[in-house]
């Protein structure tokens, strides 16, 4: 690092022992921190959106429009040099004159701020200002100074050049009593804000309001516990999540003497969130409408800001551009205008979740948390007209409402969904996307001593014109998923649990520890389902799955999860299990049957025997090899990417489909034994995913096949890589003579 560089930087040393020492002495410690705090009041304008516009006044009239439609008045526009001659100007008048309330962020475009240090550049700001405030200071809700400063890649200040920037600013904001936040630090990053806040404190010049861009996105959901502080073995120990964050950040400038608090900007970006999950616009709702709930929750923030208001990978509407249409600088440091053509804007589902949480909670009583930090969130809120529960769980878990709630309650409540349309009530289910349920204010709701999330039971919440039927009739329990009640109720009675009689083993598809078998489908008399049931335990066996869920939930959580990461696999339709059963075999999982022209086993066998090609029967298009290596490459890269460590995936659970654009389509099947995470799979768990699958592959195929797969990610196929192949290949040979299947075949010979 030159000196330049480091001068450059923020994190001076006076930063660092200034927020050292804070952090040290035990300020930072507040009990029960990531919980939220009960009985206080959500601000009547609590959530706030940035907002810009174009050239073309005609923008002004569509973003007011959509304004007033999305049912908020608090905005935050930024304003740089040139914008008092430019539509900015013309926006921020028509913003004024139509009632809004504006927060003004005066920014320096990054070479002026890069030069701050310089007179010339300090005269130049001076100027900026004295004609903003002149023309705009007394028409706007307050002006926020600092920049994502803690970013110099974006931000371009020195340490004594924001000093600089803001000493002319204060000074002249609060010349004319004008509102002042800053400094306007992004993500969580305390010892920026406790080093920046005590320079500032020393110099007398602190801010009214105290402004951290409050991110979550790369923690991915608002509810985890950060894994970035300390790395995920201790992340459940510091409980470093959304809460914490904001009531330290408020602890932080309440100690300062400043009582206000702001989330200036925060966003989710469709892109990134589709680099683990394909739902981006649902799941950017999603986190919208939670990230908005708990920011309330805290009662640690006067404001939370969403931005920006149009842009197609962050904002509530689309602008239907392209990701190389982006600006060159992040909408977080500088939103400077809305780009594209009005005609080809649409609304984000995240416009309808904010909308209905802004209905929702803005102005209302939070009482307090009935259940969070716990992958099941229930949030209490009370306005003049009802008392209002806000329930989601962490992604792909599910709660069911008759384990929270008395029928009574949830026959009497309103349930609205995340969107803000109402639900049906034959959907008893919480899942990741938010509901509300709400009764007339003071109508006592009985919290059952079972609330929680349903035991080991996973869905995709978001899989298209379907939804989550919970079936209990007796000693069964269950999920059916269906495209209504009615099929609902088709599927479970025609093919009810206690009905399903696994075959003998000439009839079925699968006979040795399960029993597989296909029935006709209720749903399409032309079609089939696959049913599949444990029939044999061996001792080691039985007593381990004792601590385990069903074969039969973890073949459906496997599936599920495989679907919500969009990884294909045999469509689930139901499972069953019987309560209590001690033998562990009375539970069934079924799914639709997969047509497939053949597995990945049956391929690489035969491409082990030296064949350049494959030849599908009643196909006249042979696939090759190396076609065949680089399409499974890509898609196992695919599904290592989205957090999946398979497990078992040998050729034969890799079923191949040709189509007609000469494609390979590939299915997971036998997915029970699969583990997920929130983060793309560790190297070592790819590896040993990589040696089951290419087993009965020649080494020359594995070669080319792994250098394919290791392409993805950069590497190259080492000797400790070839070493892990040699060593599963040991361990298959000795499994053959030694294990089950060979003391089977010994017997067998000594039959004879």
């Amino acid at each position: 690092m030159n000196n330049s560089t480091k001068q450059r930087s923020m994190l001076t040393w006076s930063i660092i022992r200034k927020g050292l020492a804070y952090i040290l002495s035990g300020r930072m410690r507040q009990k029960d921190a990531h919980l939220p705090v009960n009985q206080h009041q959500v601000p009547a304008n609590f959530i706030g959106v940035c907002v810009a516009s174009a050239a073309d006044p005609a923008m002004d009239d569509y973003v007011i429009s959509e304004l007033l439609a999305l049912g908020i008045k608090q905005v935050r526009l930024d304003f740089t040099y040139g914008d008092l001659e430019s539509f900015n100007a013309r926006f921020l008048q028509r913003l004024i004159n139509d009632g809004f309330h504006v927060t003004l962020h005066l920014i320096q475009p990054f070479r002026n701020a890069k030069n701050m240090e310089s007179k010339a550049e300090q005269a130049a700001w001076q100027i900026f200002l004295d004609n903003v405030i002149s023309r705009f200071g007394s028409q706007i809700t307050r002006i926020e100074i600092g920049n994502t400063i803690n970013r110099k890649r974006w931000t371009g200040y020195t340490p004594d050049g924001f000093i600089a920037a803001w000493n002319i600013a204060y000074t002249s904001i609060k010349q004319h009593h004008i509102e002042l936040a800053g400094p306007n630090v992004t993500d969580f990053e305390p010892i920026y804000n406790i080093g920046i806040l005590s320079q500032l404190k020393a110099r007398q010049q602190l801010p009214d309001v105290h402004s951290n861009n409050l991110f979550s996105e790369r923690v991915s959901e608002p509810e985890r516990f950060d894994h970035r502080i300390l790395k995920y073995r201790w992340a459940t120990i510091f409980k470093y999540n959304l809460v914490k964050k904001a009531r330290l950040l408020k602890k932080v400038g309440t100690d300062f003497g400043i009582k206000r608090f702001i989330s200036p900007v925060a966003f989710w970006a469709i892109y990134r969130i589709q680099r683990l999950l394909p739902d981006g616009e649902q799941k950017q709702a999603d986190y919208a409408a939670r990230y908005m709930i708990l920011n309330a929750a805290s009662g640690a923030l006067d404001q939370a800001f969403w931005g920006a208001f149009i842009c197609h990978r962050e904002g509530l509407i689309d602008d239907g551009l392209l990701d190389a249409e982006y600006p060159a600088l992040e909408r977080v440091t500088h939103y400077a205008s809305v780009d594209g053509n009005v005609n080809n804007f649409w609304r984000h589902a995240s416009f309808h979740a904010i909308k209905t949480v802004t209905a929702m909670i803005q102005g209302a009583k939070y009482i307090k948390a009935i259940s969070s930090a716990n992958g099941l969130e229930i949030h209490h809120f009370q306005t003049n007209e009802y008392d209002i529960h806000a329930l989601w769980t962490i992604n792909g878990k599910v709660a069911l409402l008759q384990d929270i709630y008395e029928a009574a309650d949830i026959s009497t409540g309103e349930i609205i969904h995340r969107d803000g349309h109402p639900l049906t009530l034959a959907s008893h289910i919480v899942c990741e996307s938010p509901i509300y349920i709400r009764w007339p204010k003071n109508h006592t709701v009985n919290i059952k001593e079972s609330c929680g999330l349903a035991q080991d039971l996973a869905i995709h919440a978001h899989i298209a014109a379907l939804q989550y039927f919970p079936f209990r009739q007796g000693q069964w329990f269950g999920m059916i998923l269906a495209r209504n009640a009615e099929e609902a109720l088709l599927i479970g009675e025609q093919l009810h649990p206690s009905n399903l009689i696994s075959p003998q083993k000439a009839s079925a598809l699968r006979h040795a520890r399960n029993a597989i078998w296909a029935l006709p489908d209720p749903r399409n008399a032309q079609a089939q389902v696959t049913v599949k049931q444990p029939i044999k335990m061996y001792p080691h066996k039985a007593f381990l799955d004792r601590f385990k869920p069903s074969k039969a939930k973890r073949s459906w959580n496997g599936a599920v999860e495989l679907l919500r990461r969009g990884i294909s696999t045999a469509h689930p339709v139901a499972f069953f299990e019987q309560t209590g059963d001690k033998t562990l075999k009375q539970n069934f999982y079924i799914c639709d049957y997969v047509k497939a022209d053949c597995s990945v086993g049956e391929m690489f066998v035969h491409f082990a025997k030296g064949n350049k090609e494959f030849h599908f029967a009643d196909k006249d298009y042979a696939i090759r090899a190396e076609d065949a290596y680089t399409q499974l490459a890509q898609y196992l890269h695919r599904m290592h990417q989205t957090g999946t460590f398979f497990r078992d995936l040998s050729g034969g659970n890799v079923l191949v489909q040709l189509q007609s654009n000469r494609q390979l389509a590939f299915s997971l099947i036998d997915t029970a034994r699969a583990h997920f995470y929130t983060h793309p799979t560790a190297m070592k768990y790819r590896i040993s995913d990589l040696a089951r699958v290419c087993n009965k592959l020649h080494w020359a195929g594995r070669e080319r096949f792994m250098g394919l797969y290791l392409a993805n990610i950069g590497r190259k196929l080492t000797l400790q890589i070839k070493l892990s192949l040699y060593l599963y290949d040991f361990k298959v040979a000795f499994k053959r003579k030694f294990g089950r299947k060979g003391i089977k075949k010994l017997k067998q010979k000594f039959k004879k």
